[in-house]
């Protein structure tokens, strides 16, 4: 019997006092990762400029922590409001999708939803990666909320 590789998705949804463009900004600028996100991010820089500069589509971010630094091209943006980026590095997930969009509230600050979704590359290895990606999503989330808003 084959089995099927499975496609596996979830979402973090999060608010913050900060404003989108804030936001926004700290999460398309590839450069910026490092100052937000220690220590899980330690290092961070823009591989290439996408349209607009920095992040807009094409923009090649890098990030991560030597000796685990990960490639990720944007796709989709829309400016203050969405960013969408896929994985151009090798990976033990296949079609590996991120998609931050935030939502001003009315009254003042931002809703920041970020949902992420892949293959398994490895039949039955999904809900593991899923649940340490999560974690680690979740953790990005609220590194990037308290540094928006201090």
């Amino acid at each position: 019997m084959v089995e099927r590789q499975r496609t596996f998705a979830f979402e973090i949804t999060t608010s913050s006092s900060a404003d989108a463009p804030e936001l926004f900004a700290m999460v398309v600028d590839g450069r910026r990762w490092s100052e937000w996100a220690r220590p899980v991010v330690a290092e961070s820089y823009m591989e290439q400029e996408g349209d607009p500069a920095p992040g807009g589509v094409g923009a090649i971010r890098v990030i991560g922590r030597k000796p685990l630094l990960v490639r990720e091209e944007t796709v989709e943006y829309e400016q203050d409001r969405r960013h969408v980026y896929v994985l151009r590095s090798s990976s033990p997930v296949r079609d590996y999708r991120g998609e931050v969009t935030l939502i001003p509230r009315d009254g003042g600050g931002t809703d920041l939803v970020w949902r992420c979704s892949f293959v398994e590359r490895i039949p039955g290895t999904g809900p593991a990666f899923r649940a340490g990606l999560r974690s680690f999503i979740q953790d990005l989330s609220r590194r990037l909320v308290r540094a928006a808003e201090r």
